[in-house]
């Protein structure tokens, strides 16, 4: 039984896979290309947290620019800090670099293509070892992302809260997963199914190639996710100096939060509201407050603007070297981000100085 909905799901995936340029077709070999591994391994680590939607720019202008490992692990670290801003969970940014230049130094250029090996590049975490030993080697790898989750606690009706599913969830897959290069294809039909069919709200059971074997007497209570704790909020001032129609922006501290990332200059985020110092003395003008919500809490920035005649002297950059303030946002991270679009819409591009 076991195989046959393995075989059942595969056949529907034939008809139903998704076009993406880092996977293979349904049942082609692996591609020849010596960097395939780089495009899967880079795919996966964008993909982390972040929608496939979201990552297809991103993949391609990465792909283009850095064609290869060998080109990404020469690259500036702002460089490629700057290109991935809008991703989010800038760490992931650190980490590639990391790993592009471990695989170029140590490894010869060439990923390695066992999980094990795998686990020990940075950044590199249980999933996306299977992930990339599957997708980009053709080994055999139980691959577990939230996506397969769903499907699994669902076909074996496992109502056990997670992340203690998981040890349920391995073993089912365990009985289902076919050998060889059919092991990314089945992992990957199970992240289409789950997208198009076992949807999280209303799942399209009547439709679905599992629906005989599916035990789920009411599938949108699975899996069952532990109680969310109220994530702390943190306080702050984001600071928008213009000085002749450039924006002052810093490269923030290489470690901790948004590390290495182009920004605004910002106060110390802290617990409580204080009265921070801005980078120069003037006539600041309140522009609100902007909100964004990081993984572990709720980030709240006051946002302050300064028009200036002439550039005073401060440490930073101005970004008019380098961006125009009107597409400003599209180079920083998004809470930065939200603070500069809400500076654009109460300002004219020409601001006389205050």
């Amino acid at each position: 039984m076991p195989m046959a909905l393995t075989h059942r799901l595969l056949d529907w995936y034939a008809g139903h896979a998704r076009a993406l340029p880092w996977r293979r077709a349904p049942g082609e070999p692996l591609p020849t290309d010596a960097d395939w591994p780089y495009r899967v391994w880079l795919s996966e680590i964008m993909l982390q947290q972040t929608t496939v939607e979201a990552v297809r720019p991103y993949f391609a202008a990465f792909t283009q620019r850095w064609p290869s490992v060998a080109t990404l692990a020469a690259a500036e670290d702002a460089e490629v800090m700057h290109a991935w801003a809008g991703l989010g969970y800038y760490a992931r940014a650190r980490n590639l670099l990391a790993c592009a230049r471990t695989v170029a130094t140590d490894h010869g250029g060439q990923f390695p293509a066992t999980e094990a090996a795998l686990r020990t590049l940075p950044g590199i975490g249980a999933y996306s070892a299977a992930a990339i030993a599957a997708f980009a080697f053709g080994q055999r790898a139980i691959v577990i992302d939230g996506n397969v989750e769903r499907v699994i606690t669902r076909l074996a009706d496992i109502h056990t809260p997670l992340p203690a599913a998981r040890l349920e969830i391995a073993a089912t897959l365990e009985t289902l997963t076919p050998d060889g290069l059919a092991a990314a294809d089945f992992a990957q039909a199970l992240m289409d199914l789950a997208r198009s069919i076992c949807t999280p709200r209303a799942p399209k059971c009547l439709v679905c190639p599992l629906r005989p074997e599916c035990s789920a007497t009411d599938p949108e209570t699975l899996p069952v996710k532990p109680a969310k704790r109220a994530r702390p909020v943190r306080h702050g001032t984001v600071w928008w100096l213009e000085a002749a129609g450039d924006v002052l922006t810093i490269t923030r501290p290489p470690s901790g939060l948004l590390g290495g990332m182009a920004a605004l200059p910002s106060s110390d985020w802290l617990e409580s509201p204080v009265e921070a110092t801005p980078p120069v003395r003037g006539n600041w003008r309140s522009f609100g407050r902007v909100f964004h919500g990081f993984t572990h809490f709720e980030l709240q920035l006051d946002v302050a603007a300064l028009f200036l005649p002439e550039r005073p002297e401060v440490a930073g950059e101005w970004a008019g070297e380098w961006r125009p303030r009107a597409s400003l946002a599209s180079g920083l991270p998004t809470a930065f981000a939200k603070a500069v679009t809400r500076v654009l819409a109460n300002t004219p591009d020409t601001t006389e100085p205050a």
